[in-house]
């Protein structure tokens, strides 16, 4: 069967070779509790991280570089990915985090369906996916926590190669907007946090993204803005991708955000660009 999962299309026959993603089936390169996502998903225990390799997207200024490109990772099957889940879980996970799951998200369905865990599932995407796709494993998803990375399409293509990024990540996130939130004592169980990385000399189009955010999202719906940007992947034939975000820069976004009336915003510190924070990935 040809696999037109993702945005690309690309129609490989996936049971034989790998798609555009660079994944034939699942591949996971790390599981563990992550202590460094957003409050509400960290929470107290750490969110229980689940990496995948491989993405239909591939920005070239990708921390995770290695997954991403498929050059590591042990190939697990539906039932094998489920006992992880349950490891995680006994662990005292406060959720599953599915980390960059669309390319494999029909497989990673069938692990839920075999066992569903009894705490919050978290879909931490990338942005750029079909809601056919997410129609699929929405009934097992509970926290929906995508990427919002470009409006323009010249900036996605040369960053990413797909210039209808926005047309795909903005019918996505309203799609998972439908999730109605509910929390307790300061975890989400429930609901949709936005993520915007922010970049070197790319506030303009930020700020772009922030006015699409409040034009769409539900009142009071969490953003995650962040500064973690750092020179890495394959950024030779760019220039200005090779620094940190200025402070100035951080600013004049999250400055935006607040006039717009964001009311509940995550931050990040200016030391959060380091490569400490970055996984040792396992397999």
């Amino acid at each position: 069967m040809q696999c037109n999962l993702c945005p690309v299309s690309c129609g490989a026959e996936r049971e034989k070779a790998a798609g555009i993603c660079g994944a034939s089936d699942l591949i996971v390169a790390k599981y563990y509790l992550h202590p460094f996502e957003e409050p509400p998903i960290s929470y107290r225990n750490g969110s229980g991280t689940v990496f995948f390799c491989g993405c239909s997207l591939r920005c070239v200024f990708c921390q995770n570089y290695e997954l991403s490109r498929v050059q590591r990772g042990k190939r697990v099957t539906p039932q094998e990915l489920a006992e992880i889940f349950f490891s995680l879980e006994q662990a005292g996970a406060e959720n599953i985090n599915l980390v960059t799951p669309d390319h494999v998200s029909h497989l990673v369905a069938e692990a839920l369906a075999l066992r569903k865990p009894n705490i919050p599932v978290v879909y931490n995407s990338g942005g750029y996916c079909k809601t056919e796709a997410l129609e699929v494993i929405d009934p097992y998803i509970d926290v929906y926590l995508p990427d919002m990375k470009f409006r323009s399409p010249e900036l996605a293509k040369r960053y990413t190669g797909r210039a209808d990024y926005f047309e795909y990540a903005a019918r996505a996130v309203a799609f998972m907007a439908q999730k109605k939130p509910l929390w307790q004592d300061g975890k989400m169980l429930r609901g949709l946090i936005v993520r915007h990385l922010v970049l070197p000399a790319a506030t303009s189009d930020s700020l772009r993204v922030l006015d699409f955010l409040k034009e769409t999202l539900p009142p009071n719906t969490p953003l995650s803005l962040m500064r973690q940007y750092t020179p890495l992947g394959e950024i030779e034939g760019y220039p200005e991708l090779n620094r940190r975000v200025t402070a100035r820069e951080y600013r004049r976004v999250l400055d935006y955000a607040l006039a717009l009336g964001f009311e509940q915003i995550y931050t990040q510190e200016r030391d959060s660009a380091q490569t400490k924070f970055i996984p040792q990935w396992d397999y």
